[in-house]
């Protein structure tokens, strides 16, 4: 049996898919059937705009407990604001997991038809240029996010404008995450206990402190580091069913930190990339082999999102 290692996930330039949009979307493609994962330079998001928001991010959580706790929502699932340590629990889990994280949200008018599923964001005022700073990291992920989405659609032979609508509005979230460091046995608890994404794709901008582990189709765990000015990408539940299984959510953690860089806290910004609140998740009729039936039944965006939430322990 070949070593399956990080080296087999693909590592491409998002240009390419400008320079070999077919070349680009069979090597992304192919990688999210296999492994669920990609890794992707030349994202589009500056140098300068991640090392703001890496400094506004540690800014806010060196708060004291009591300021950052100011902006819990009860009850909201952490949609927005802050989501205190020792609240998100993986699927199937019952040890918490060591990490606090802030949620950024998109931002909509009054009266829009989606504000009872996206509340108002909220903004520390104890760090200046915060919201500014976020604001900005979210606008352009969600640019890059459309044009892997775009590559994706063309790698599995629809209308590569197909992602468009269903992702117009959607309800994604920018998430500031920092785990602590560790002085002490941790016990059964992890970083992040191993879990599928939720949404349809996430893009993340990595640690410097490693960590990050995803489970091969036998079983085994392999490291997922990308270099510096690289993004990770991997499918989330939502993509899987939206193509009947052929892109692969895969189970992902992240581990704690060996004894040498246990002093060292990590810091991270995924971006989970939603769909639109009323889209229909229903399998794409061009995954669904002929004779068959899907493999999961329709569900709108929202519904599987609230159901997932309350497995998570978040609402």
């Amino acid at each position: 049996m070949a070593t399956i290692s990080a080296d087999n996930i693909a590592s491409v330039s998002l240009k390419d898919a400008d320079r070999d949009p077919d070349g680009f979307a069979q090597k992304l493609g192919r990688s999210f059937e296999e492994y669920g994962f990609a890794i992707v330079a030349d994202h589009g998001i500056s140098d300068e705009l991640i090392q703001r928001a890496e400094a506004k991010a540690k800014e806010f959580f060196a708060l004291p407990e009591d300021v950052k706790r100011k902006y819990l929502v009860p009850g909201s699932g952490g949609a927005r604001g802050y989501t205190p340590f020792g609240i998100e629990t993986a699927k199937g889990h019952k040890a918490h997991d060591l990490k606090e994280f802030w949620h950024v949200g998109r931002d909509l008018p009054q009266g829009h038809r989606f504000r009872n599923h996206m509340p108002d964001n909220l903004w520390p005022s104890e760090v200046a240029g915060f919201k500014e700073t976020f604001q900005e990291l979210f606008a352009t992920f969600d640019r890059s996010g459309l044009k892997v989405l775009k590559a994706i659609a063309r790698y599995l032979r629809i209308d590569e404008n197909y992602f468009e609508d269903a992702v117009h509005e959607g309800n994604s979230v920018l998430r500031a995450l920092h785990y602590p460091p560790q002085s002490e046995p941790t016990g059964e608890h992890i970083r992040a206990g191993a879990h599928e994404d939720i949404n349809a794709i996430t893009l993340l901008l990595g640690a410097e402190e490693a960590g990050l582990e995803l489970q091969t189709r036998d079983g085994r765990w392999i490291p997922v580091s990308p270099r510096p000015g690289e993004i990770v990408i991997n499918i989330g539940d939502m993509l899987q069913r939206l193509t009947n299984g052929r892109l692969r959510s895969t189970p992902h953690r992240v581990v704690n930190p060996t004894p040498d860089r246990a002093s060292k806290a990590r810091y991270s910004m995924p971006f989970f990339l939603h769909f639109r609140s009323d889209f229909l998740i229903e399998a794409l009729p061009e995954t669904v082999p002929a004779g068959e039936q899907p493999k999961w039944p329709p569900i709108t965006a929202n519904d599987y999102l609230q159901e997932r939430l309350r497995e998570i322990k978040l609402v």
